[in-house]
């Protein structure tokens, strides 16, 4: 018999991509999927190639701080209940996976008063406010950081490491060649600021471009419309966002600096690549990118450079002492305990699907 998953989560990549990940496997137990994001949220974009049929639902920022959309956004997002409840009724999924971001709160909870099951992910080390609103509906909450299990409900909490996608293991060195015309001859240093680019790292990467193109070449993931053509140069390539030929440039990586979201180093970490993270400001966010980084620095995965101390200086000098210790983090990775999460998630949506 053929069992129903509704998949959601969006509003960035780290909340789609681990959906992508458990999509192979959830076929391969017989689950026909549908997702359920926001009208126009890069997770329509990100799901359009999988053959998913696709639903969207008005959607509200819930914020901590003052704004003026938090007079109009509880409008969108109670619109959003009511269009989410309707999908289901449609749909009739026996279960709903949910990766976080406010387009998944009105799912989550119209799942609830439909009975359906619901499990959720929370990549962070700990929960967002778009999960702390989801969790008291859903069967299980599913985690990444040890830290986060005695911040969870006992009975809820399964530690399984995020949905990494199969393909990203198998990237061609030699096909990255072709496809950023860089030369193999001499180390490779990628920049990946996210989905939506990090304008603070890019500025500080392009003004290190002097020093650092004289040891490396440079693969810089800058974001939307934050490339800038003036910087061309020599062993320096730059794209907004790369979705198919990401597994090849991690192939052709030797160091790799990032953000620190949790899905991002978790791929990071699965890739055995030795990196730099420059966190998001607490300023700028909750500060759960710090925690992050903070967990991976204390484990031996990671270097930590915090964004209010980045300087072209201390970015040149960071990524040196990274390539010189690169083989340590190597090792430091390749030792760490590693969960299959894609079969323990997909395990845990069958039993609940089988209720």
């Amino acid at each position: 018999m053929e069992r129903k998953i509704v998949l959601t989560g969006g509003g960035t990549a780290g909340h789609v991509t681990p959906n992508i990940a458990l999509i192979p496997k959830l076929r391969e137990e017989g689950f026909e999927i549908y997702y359920i994001g926001s009208f126009d949220g890069i997770e329509r974009r990100l799901i359009a190639d999988y053959d998913i049929p696709y639903t969207g639902i008005s959607t509200g920022k819930l914020r901590r701080y003052f704004d003026p959309k938090n007079f109009s956004d509880p409008i969108r997002v109670i619109r959003g209940l009511r269009e989410a409840r309707a999908a289901l009724r449609r749909i009739k999924p026996d279960v709903v996976f949910s990766k976080g971001g406010f387009v998944s709160v009105p799912v989550v909870l119209a799942a609830r008063r439909l009975h359906i099951p619901v499990v959720c992910h929370e990549s962070d080390m700990t929960p967002g406010l778009a999960n702390k609103i989801c969790i008291p509906a859903s069967e299980k909450v599913c985690c990444n950081f040890p830290e986060t299990v005695s911040q969870l409900p006992s009975d809820k909490a399964v530690l399984t490491g995020t949905p990494i996608r199969s393909e990203l293991l198998s990237g061609d060195r030699a096909k990255a060649l072709t496809f950023t015309g860089l030369s193999g001859n001499r180390p490779v240093l990628m920049v990946i600021g996210g989905s939506l680019g990090a304008q603070h790292v890019n500025e500080a990467v392009r003004a290190a471009l002097p020093e650092l193109l004289k040891t490396y070449d440079i693969i810089h993931l800058c974001g939307k419309g934050k490339t800038d053509p003036s910087y061309n140069a020599q062993g320096y390539v730059q794209y907004e966002y790369i979705k198919d030929e990401l597994p090849d440039l991690f192939a052709l990586s030797d160091i790799v600096i990032s953000r620190a979201g949790a899905n991002a180093i978790c791929e990071l970490l699965a890739l055995r690549k030795p990196n730099l993270l420059i966190p998001l400001s607490a300023e700028a966010s909750r500060g759960d990118q710090i925690l992050n980084a903070r967990s991976f620095e204390k484990q031996g995965f990671s270097m930590v450079l915090e964004e209010e101390e980045l300087t072209t200086l201390k970015l040149i000098d960071a990524v040196a002492k990274l390539y010189q210790n690169r083989d340590t983090y190597a090792e430091a990775m390749a030792a760490s305990p590693s969960t299959d999460a894609v079969s323990i998630i997909v395990k845990m949506l069958t039993d609940l699907a089988a209720r």
